[in-house]
């Protein structure tokens, strides 16, 4: 009889997402290798939640598909194998060579939602660009939620943080579905269905806009089902009711707001009716949401999510509804004890506005395209531009790690001509993307449980509410067999061939010895109330005793004040009223939704998940299906005035009238000519960036686009199975 192997059970958490659910890692002790992952029931903030994604954190460990060494492009278009030192040494020798013949500009790097998760990367990333000379920092925060940057810096943001779902008495959620998606600003991203229940069960009133009637909208006590891309007329007359009706918190206003007048003649033309016939919501329904929001409640907030965020006039629609809160006063004042005063980086939080600064005006631009930076970074959706346009300091080389921008981004055909007109494209990746095949180089790096790591970072622990957190070791041991790279230690490596010197948290790394990411941990964390000492001897994590943070009272500067109506807000709010509803050519609006089974890109090669979710229908209402003569799995033809796509039509009565719900970053490479029903379809084929883009930093429409739709007959081989819809 065979004898069992020694099995060891590991803590830790999973970082594919904000949420970082705690678990468990059952290990094979005498290989290190990992062989199964569960909720850990007892972890003190997820308490056993692991959702499909994470619970095949295993699997992509092991998974036959990961690619375990250095990989270079060949000249028949394939990859041969490549000692590491070897591809780092050609790397870099390249790199040399673009710089000193287009300059410092002509290298960049871009950092996808993978590259938030880990503590090392966070902070080398930015500063070895600030060794090479580049200021090209492309992330996914300039192509998802960049309004929220564009509204802090014209209107300005408040000292002491808005109100937390745990305190408030009414929450207000935009274009979000946090029950999916988990991570949301005004939300503890960890247990959330939980959190949501519990807190409405204390009775904290939950107001949801979303064209669909999503996870998170069927928990609302109110539900406006908006018409997709028409939230800045929603807001414009939420606000005008509320000032009509003397709802605003006038001492407030009166000590921290300018330009209040302004506002009010900005929105005096959005009534309920005119704002009801661009929404499609019912004047009832939003006298109730401002009187629930504004007149009955005194502590919470509206937070948007990425739909208001990739839908026309996304700056303006952010801007607005952060001026509904402004205009209620929604924030922390003197005194006020706040969660989440930060473990890694502590902030001193102060009852002041920081007035606006509108940094995208500074050095430096963009070169093709003219645009400044928001938050240190460039904007994203310019990218192939700064590619494809020629002349001097032309990008020429870039680095992907953590993202899979030939899936992602928007303008879909554009960005591959980008991608491929590349000098040199290294991506860091354990799997084979879109992306990555179309590298010159691909180098593998360690995976989650392979590395060491913190459960909150230097960017997620602002949303952790509590003085918790957990070291997370290297349980499983990498492949045997494999030559891998941890993701940070590709940019010192580079940096030592390119001759370059790093910092690191404010001191100078050094280049002769190789740091270990347990060093680098405890940089982060130095000169906080955190030591890796302690958190060792706490697997699970643990609470820090450390004093409640207390926001203090701030300057009384008069030029410290919000301004809710500057003149190009209020010229975009104007020329918005001279906007058609809808067009008789394209008279539907294609939204995203999200899929528990994916996080963009992650989950797509995971055989659990793909066998959930093979391809990603176009969901329909079933009304709207039925008065354009199309059934249930029937295949159509989505056109905007930019591209077409073809797909397979559900059903879903979630879906609201005139909208068509569909999943992003699906559809592979188009010179694959893969079958729909097993790669899907990529939705940024409808999508351009030349053109129905944000002015100030470049944010496409990337959501509500205005379609039409036709039927068409099955592609050859393309028969499907007919499920059962959702009604």
């Amino acid at each position: 009889m065979a004898l069992s192997r020694p099995i060891e059970k590991r803590y830790s958490a999973c970082r594919y997402c904000v949420g970082n659910c705690g678990v468990i890692i059952d290990v094979d002790v005498e290989t290190g290798r990992a062989v199964d992952i569960r909720g850990d029931k007892d972890h003190p903030l997820t308490k056993g939640y692991a959702c499909i994604k994470g619970l095949q954190g295993v699997y992509a460990l092991n998974a036959p598909d990961r690619v375990l060494r250095p990989l270079k492009r060949n000249a028949d278009g394939g990859f041969d194998e490549i000692p590491l030192a070897q591809a780092l040494d050609e790397i870099a020798a390249i790199m040399q060579t673009i710089s000193a013949e287009d300059g410092p500009h002509s290298v960049a790097v871009y950092k996808g939602t993978q590259g938030f998760s880990h503590a090392p990367l966070l902070e080398i990333v930015r500063r070895w660009l600030d060794a090479v000379g580049s200021p090209y920092l492309f992330t996914t925060w300039t192509i998802d939620q960049s309004n929220k940057f564009v509204a802090a810096e014209r209107l300005g943001h408040w000292g002491g943080d808005p109100h937390h779902m745990l305190e408030s008495d009414v929450m207000m959620i935009v274009g979000g579905n946090p029950l999916v998606s988990i991570g949301m600003m005004g939300i503890t991203p960890t247990n959330v269905t939980k959190q949501f229940k519990a807190a409405k069960a204390r009775g904290m009133k939950l107001i949801v806009v979303d064209p669909r009637r999503s996870e998170t909208a069927a928990l609302a006590d109110l539900h406006l089902q908006i018409r997709p891309g028409e939230d800045v007329a929603l807001f414009a007359g939420l606000l005008r009711e509320v000032l009509a009706n003397g709802w605003e918190d006038s001492a407030f206003c009166a000590a921290h707001v300018i330009q209040l007048d302004a506002l009010r003649a900005a929105v005096e033309p959005f009534d309920l009716d005119m704002v009801s016939a661009r929404t499609g919501l019912s004047v009832e329904d939003m006298r109730l949401a401002a009187r629930m929001f504004a007149r009955d409640a005194q502590r919470g907030g509206a937070f948007s999510g990425t739909g208001p965020s990739m839908a026309p006039h996304s700056n303006l629609s952010e801007h607005l509804m952060q001026a509904l809160n402004v205009v209620c006063g929604r924030y922390n004042r003197a005194g006020d004890v706040v969660r989440g005063g930060g473990l890694i980086r502590p902030r001193t939080l102060v009852a002041q506005v920081y007035p606006p600064k509108r940094s995208w005006q500074q050095e430096p631009k963009m070169r093709a395209t003219g645009y400044g930076t928001l938050n240190g970074e460039m904007m994203t959706a310019a990218l192939p531009d700064e590619i494809l346009t020629p002349g001097p300091g032309r990008v020429r080389s870039l680095i992907v790690v953590g993202g899979n921008p030939a899936a992602a981004f928007p303008d879909h055909l554009k960005t591959l001509r980008a991608l491929k007109a590349l000098d040199l494209l290294v991506t860091v990746e354990p799997f084979m993307t879109e992306t990555a095949r179309l590298a010159n180089y691909i180098l593998p790096p360690t995976m989650q449980y392979e590395r060491w790591d913190l459960l909150f970072g230097q960017e997620g622990e602002s949303m952790n509410p509590e003085p918790y957190q957990q070291l997370l070791a290297a349980v499983a041991a990498p492949p045997e067999g494999s030559e891998l790279i941890e993701d940070w230690r590709v940019f010192y490596e580079l940096a030592k061939r390119l001759d370059t010197p790093l910092m690191f948290c404010g001191s100078p790394m050094d280049m002769n010895r190789t740091p270990s990411s347990e060093d680098l941990l405890e940089q982060i964390i130095a000169g906080g109330p955190l030591s890796l000492d302690h958190l060792k001897r706490h697997p699970r994590g643990t609470f820090i005793d450390v004093p409640p943070t207390v926001v203090q009272p701030g300057s009384d500067d008069p030029a410290a004040r919000f301004e809710v109506a500057p003149a190009d807000v209020v010229e975009e709010l104007a020329a918005i009223r001279a906007e058609p509803v809808a067009s008789d050519d394209y008279p539907y609006r294609l939204i995203s939704r999200r899929m528990r089974e994916l996080l963009n890109t992650v989950g797509m090669n995971f055989p659990v998940c793909r066998a959930r979710e093979p391809y990603n229908p176009a969901y329909f209402h079933p009304l709207d299906l039925a008065a354009i003569g199309i059934e249930p799995c029937d295949w159509i033809e989505i056109e905007s005035d930019h591209g077409r796509l073809q797909a397979i039509a559900k059903a879903d009565g979630h879906v609201g009238r005139g909208s068509i719900s569909m999943t992003h970053c699906w559809g592979g490479l188009p010179e694959d000519k893969r079958p729909y029903t097993q790669v899907g379809v990529n939705t940024n084929l409808l999508i351009s960036t030349d053109r129905d883009v944000e002015p100030i930093n470049a944010m496409p429409r990337m959501s509500a686009i205005p379609v039409k739709v036709r039927a068409i007959s099955s592609p050859e081989q393309e028969q499907i199975d007919r499920q059962p819809e959702v009604l």
